[in-house]
């Protein structure tokens, strides 16, 4: 994978964790406090892997509720996890969630794999015993409307404490493992509901017109992801475009060639050739000018479309976009066409759980492989390409003014999932998900990026099954099996998600 110098990088979760428990037991049983107290600070280490934690402590009586609750407050948490122990009284920590209202996500991670039986005091047993009050937690939760998250599992220590009279060293065992790998999905996934709300989407131009899945409006991105949408004018580019020097020029071009390939005349199409020299330096000059829009408007991602009068100067600024594009969505700041602002969010959220996310729409349909041909004409991030990605002159933006340098490019071969952000009926953002694997079919020559993709059930039914919830014709195409890692995202936008290939 191309790694390019981030301009935007995603800013880290903020997690309030808090151990629970009975204050009566702390005076029957010497030494169990601190025991419990030390396995919340392993959980503490481990989660600081992915996010910055804020440990309060043990949570055993209401007024210790109430004081974890504004200490999360002030430190502005972003998800609470609540170390389930031992068994503790709901009402003692429910003022947590009700005093900082984040999502909760409840740890029951037993430490021992099963306990001593013959040598198995109260107090042993008491520091085994998290799941009892789980349920209760569950019942508290529910009826107090608090959203709230289960990991069941084992705690993964790898080595036993030495007042313990059971071997505690599960770090290896499948139900650490899993419980783990759930617990960093969804510290990842608070790390994207921090990043998109204090992000900023540039929006420059307008939608394409008549595209109507792709409308909708600012109020409802800020509201339902927290990005902020500044509205950008072609007349701000092209300022900056006009104060870029020659020596700039060349140093992009010497970067472009390190990237990607220049292609010769394709072999199929007449329209796609060698790009030309001229072209290239515009697209060059125009790349160094949309970085500079990035940095002076503090943008995190950006969607784009211009239709003006045919010849006038923003149509020729417009030819030169793929290639700039295409390079900032690799830096961090993800670039989708057409003025389709829910794909740039879900291009975003790609990036941000760094699996990607490149710029798609459904190309056609391969029978014969049984895969279903995604992409689009840019542009691409090229941090997931499969090989080199290719620079090609094409002499037609189909369906758009212009022409200009393309990028002809596929996703590398592997596990894939797509992420679809569309809005329904009641005007919520909803995510729509399909996992499946890129393969290493031959796609076309014309300059622009497409990757076949076989799913675990026949083209046929997938997109009689995926059309039908009512999808965008765009989406963001990321490497890996994605789909438990964007579904914990939706659950902490509070966003609809669906699947067809899982």
């Amino acid at each position: 994978m191309v790694q390019l110098q981030p301009l935007s990088v995603p800013r880290r979760a903020r997690v309030g964790l808090y151990s629970i428990g009975h204050a009566h037991y702390w005076r029957q049983f010497d030494g169990l406090l601190p025991r419990l107290l030390d396995y919340g600070r392993f959980i503490e280490e481990r989660l600081s892997a992915w996010c910055e934690v804020h440990n309060f402590g043990m949570v055993d009586d209401e007024e210790k509720g109430r004081a974890a609750g504004e200490c999360f407050n002030q430190r502005n948490v972003d998800l609470l996890v609540c170390h389930a122990a031992t068994y503790a009284m709901s009402a003692s920590h429910l003022p947590v969630a009700r005093i900082c209202p984040r999502p909760v996500l409840v740890l029951n991670l037993q430490p021992c794999e099963r306990m001593n039986y013959a040598k198995t005091t109260t107090g042993e047993w008491l520091a085994h015993c998290c799941a009892c009050s789980v349920p209760e937690i569950a019942n508290a939760f529910t009826r107090a409307g608090i959203a709230f998250h289960l990991v069941s599992g084992l705690l993964g220590l790898p080595e036993t404490p030495a007042v313990s009279l059971t071997d505690e060293v599960t770090a290896e065992h499948p139900d650490a493992v899993a419980a783990w790998r759930e617990i960093e999905e969804w510290a990842r996934a608070a790390t994207v509901q921090r990043t998109l709300a204090a992000g900023r989407m540039g929006f420059l131009g307008h939608t394409y017109p008549g595209m109507l899945d792709m409308y909708s409006d600012f109020t409802v991105i800020t509201a339902q992801s927290g990005m902020h949408v500044e509205i950008l004018e072609m007349c701000d580019l092209a300022r900056l475009v006009s104060e870029v020097t020659d020596e700039e020029v060349r140093e992009k071009r010497r970067e472009v060639e390190e990237i990607f390939v220049i292609s010769e005349d394709s072999p199929a199409d007449p329209l796609a050739r060698r790009p030309s020299p001229e072209a290239l330096e515009a697209a060059c000059r125009v790349a160094v000018a949309q970085e500079r829009l990035v940095r002076e408007y503090r943008l995190d991602a950006l969607t784009y479309y211009y239709r003006g009068a045919p010849g006038n100067e923003y149509e020729r600024l417009q030819e030169a976009f793929i290639l700039g594009h295409s390079l900032l969505t690799a830096r961090g700041v993800p670039c989708s066409g057409e003025g389709d602002m829910k794909t740039a969010l879900a291009m975003k959220i790609c990036d941000t759980l760094g699996v990607g996310g490149s710029y798609c729409e459904v190309v056609a349909t391969d029978f014969a492989d049984q895969t279903i041909l995604l992409g689009h004409d840019g542009p691409f991030h090229v941090g997931i390409s499969q090989g080199k990605p290719i620079l090609r002159g094409l002499g037609l933006y189909h369906g758009k003014a212009g022409a200009g340098v393309s990028v002809e490019a596929k996703v590398k071969t592997g596990p894939v999932t797509t992420l679809g952000v569309t809005q329904t009926r009641a005007g919520r953002l909803a995510m729509i998900v399909n996992q499946g694997r890129s393969t290493d079919g031959p796609i076309l020559a014309i300059g622009n990026t497409m990757t076949p993709v076989a799913f675990e059930m026949p083209p046929r039914r997938l997109m009689d099954e995926w059309f039908a919830l009512g999808p965008t014709h765009h989406f963001a195409l990321s490497v890996g099996r994605n789909a438990s890692l964007f579904r914990k995202v939706a659950q902490l936008l509070d966003w609809p998600f669906a699947a067809v290939a899982m």
